[in-house]
């Protein structure tokens, strides 16, 4: 019995379907997005330590790929949960005992005489920024069978991403609806984005946070331990970063009386921890992946309220894949136009020797 569709329509129909099924994954699966998005650039990350000891030195695969897991959950994963539960907790203690907060605002509107908000307002803001840091920061309190979950599967699927390479690859190259050279294009812009704003970044961030902390530590602000964790987050944003710790840390010394604490500090952060941001940024830039700091200031600005803390990486990465496909599409455009222009001028030559018989 003949099929009632036309092969057009049969083959709509497979489109169609595919998307729906596609559209079911990945509304199933949404609330797992961060762990295969961890899979990929911890896969980005460790590939070179993957190549060395499995591909040239042929070691066992699973054996590597099991060390690599371990390494970074004990490098990576829990400093990093550490860190982000401490932050957590503080900024909870200090929303419900907003006392301190208000009690440095009305020193710091004495100093200026500009009033900055209400003391309800404060206390809203607080609660709020409690909250969003909390959504943004992962947290074994708040999700403990989630967060295990998310971290099994982003290990799991690291595990085949490295323990199948040569398939995972193949199956990127099959289905990617790119060009090959698109692909390397994309493939060196998710290169360079994980290791500017993973490992380069990462790195500038501990430095400007340590030396943050000794600093606010050396001057006798309180709870300096904790503020330099604060720093340390704070450093992933571009031009802003640690100024917003050491800066008010400054202001408020000098609100209470201490002008030479608070002088210390502003000194010690404009000519030490900006210019070492700086120094390494440009000693780490052509090595670890050279982007524009607009793009990922912009990118971090789209990418953390969608994707929590891995909007760090996620955001500058999606708009530099948005440049990389701009580019190529007016590459492309361009190939086509010329082509267009070569195919007239054949065309007028066959009609120029029509006419003159040759």
């Amino acid at each position: 019995m003949a099929n009632i569709y036309t092969p057009r329509q049969q083959r709509l129909l497979l489109i169609t379907s595919l998307v729906i099924i596609a559209g079911f994954i990945v509304a199933g699966l949404r609330g797992y997005a961060t762990a295969f998005l961890g899979a990929g650039i911890l896969y980005v990350v460790f590939r070179p330590w993957f190549t060395a000891l499995a591909i040239k030195r042929r070691w066992n695969r699973s054996l590597v790929t099991t060390l690599i897991i371990i390494f970074s959950t004990v490098v990576i994963i829990m400093p990093f949960l550490t860190l982000s539960l401490l932050l957590i907790g503080r900024i909870q203690y200090y929303s419900q005992n907003v006392d301190d907060i208000l009690n440095l605002i009305h020193k710091g509107e004495e100093l200026t005489g500009f009033k900055v908000t209400s003391p309800q307002n404060v206390r809203q803001i607080l609660q709020q920024g409690a909250t969003y840091a909390s959504r943004l920061l992962p947290s074994i309190a708040g999700g403990a069978l989630d967060f295990i979950v998310i971290i099994g599967l982003m290990f799991f699927t690291l595990y085949f991403m490295f323990v199948q390479q040569e398939s995972f690859q193949k199956g990127l190259q099959k289905y990617l609806p790119f060009k090959r050279d698109t692909q390397k294009e994309l493939g060196e812009s998710l290169k360079n984005n994980v290791n500017a704003n993973v490992l380069g970044q990462a790195l500038v961030s501990l430095v400007q946070g340590v030396l943050t902390g000794i600093t606010l530590w050396i001057f006798g602000v309180p709870d300096a331990p904790f503020w330099g964790v604060v720093a340390f987050f704070m450093a992933f944003i571009p031009v802003l970063g640690t100024p917003l710790v050491w800066g008010p840390a400054g202001l408020i010394k000098l609100s209470q009386g201490d002008t030479g604490q608070g002088v210390g500090i502003l000194i010690v952060g404009i000519i030490v921890i900006i210019n070492i941001d700086n120094l390494l940024r440009i000693m780490l830039a052509k090595r670890m992946g050279d982007i524009h700091p607009l793009v990922t200031l912009t990118g971090i600005v789209l990418g953390v309220p969608i994707f929590g803390i891995l909007g760090l990486v996620i955001g500058p990465l999606l708009l530099s894949y948005f440049i990389v496909l701009m580019n190529v599409f007016e590459r492309e455009n361009r190939q086509l136009r010329a082509e267009a222009v070569q195919d007239e001028v054949k065309v007028e030559k066959k009609a120029e020797n029509a006419e003159t018989g040759t």
